[in-house]
């Protein structure tokens, strides 16, 4: 309301009298009254319904995208399940399994391209880009590639039989949450503050430098690396399961190959991927090198509280204490698991170091002129 206004309802007639005074200042209360109650009321119902005060409207503050970036059996889905246990964290387990199964005749390094995009449209809580890679018609959650080691789909929204901060098996979920409509893949990636996605199929830093520059994401990246003598030694015991990502590794050298070489062939690639990677991220620009972290599997076994902490901090997550106990009852227990493919109790120092009592010498000697 302009001051002269204001100032000139205020003016008192000179002369008046006592009753006549009264009425005056009586009036232009009112009028007074009448002029800034619509102002009031404007300014109240503008803060009433403003997007910071409506939980519905609310503006939420951007993910942060978390990318674990490794090689086969490097204790990836280890790291994997980490992340996928905290409650702030949606977490799928190589979503480009898809590409690459879809589109098998090609090389790894003619997919780059198609699974960099699918990467990204995942981080952006995208789902329609698996349209491309699956079957046509209504689906369901349980269509992605090892669904229910992520413990977002086995809770709420995707799932309400689990609570959301519960530690949640693989098993019980696969049980119970598969029949969840594909859509809601989506809702639930929406409602979580960190994406975290774990892939194996990158061979360079250079494919992933459009989404380090990407303003639409806030990309972490987290090199995970292991002694190759105990990649080469897990390998040989899940040869089968990888059969078909191998072939796509080795492209049209493959027949090239004598099949008892095939295996080293294999490592060197993934010795020299691990390396190009880790030299790269050398000469990133500070502010996208300090969104790269290394970290060997070795390490993390060795100390695994720490290690963990280390990594949630990277990520901008806390270390609540029930996960704590977790991570030091899941690397703690006897034995090497019950699957390799499993992330269960065990005692992952000893399982870190099995190679050790389990690879012939003439197979170490192999393995070192092959890059590693």
């Amino acid at each position: 309301m302009p001051s002269s206004l204001i100032q000139s309802i205020f003016l008192v007639p000179t002369g008046c009298l006592l009753a006549s005074c009264t009425m005056f200042w009586v009036n232009k209360t009112r009028l007074l009254v009448l002029l800034v109650l619509p102002s009031l009321g404007f300014l109240f119902f503008q803060q009433l319904y403003s997007p910071s005060q409506c939980p519905g409207v609310a503006e939420k503050s951007s993910p942060t995208h978390v990318l674990i970036l490794s090689s086969w059996r490097s204790g990836s889905s280890f790291v994997g399940q980490l992340f996928s246990q905290h409650p702030d964290v949606f977490y799928l387990m190589e979503p480009a399994k898809h590409v690459w199964a879809t589109l098998s005749s090609g090389s790894a390094g003619q997919l780059q391209m198609a699974v960099r995009d699918l990467i990204r449209s995942v981080f952006l809580c995208d789902m329609t880009v698996f349209d491309a890679y699956m079957a046509q018609g209504p689906r369901k959650q349980s269509s992605l590639f090892m669904w229910d080691s992520s413990r977002a789909l086995c809770s709420p929204p995707a799932c309400h039989l689990f609570h959301r901060e519960a530690i949640i098996p693989r098993a019980d979920c696969g049980i119970l949450c598969g029949k969840q409509p594909f859509t809601m893949v989506e809702e639930a990636c929406k409602s979580y503050s960190h994406v975290v996605l774990k892939e194996v199929r990158f061979f360079n830093l250079l494919t992933l430098q459009p989404l380090l520059t990407d303003p639409s994401l806030n990309l972490h990246i987290i090199h995970l690396v292991r002694d190759p003598r105990a990649v080469f030694r897990s390998r040989q015991n899940t040869e089968q399961d990888l059969m078909q990502d191998s072939h796509i590794v080795m492209g049209n050298q493959r027949n090239k190959i004598k099949k008892e070489d095939q295996s080293y062939h294999l490592m060197q690639a993934i010795c020299q991927s691990q390396q190009e990677i880790y030299k790269a991220a050398q000469l990133l620009p500070d502010s996208q090198r300090e969104r790269y972290l290394l970290i060997r599997y070795e390490d993390l076994v060795q100390d695994p509280l720490t290690q963990t902490s280390k990594l949630y901090e990277f990520a901008g997550l806390p270390f609540p204490p029930h996960l704590q106990i977790w991570v030091h009852n899941i690397t703690q227990g006897k034995g090497m698991g019950r699957s390799a493919f499993d992330t269960d109790s065990r005692n992952a120092q000893s399982v870190s170091q099995a190679w050790r009592w389990s690879l012939p010498h003439n197979q170490v000697a192999c393995l070192l002129p092959a890059q590693c």
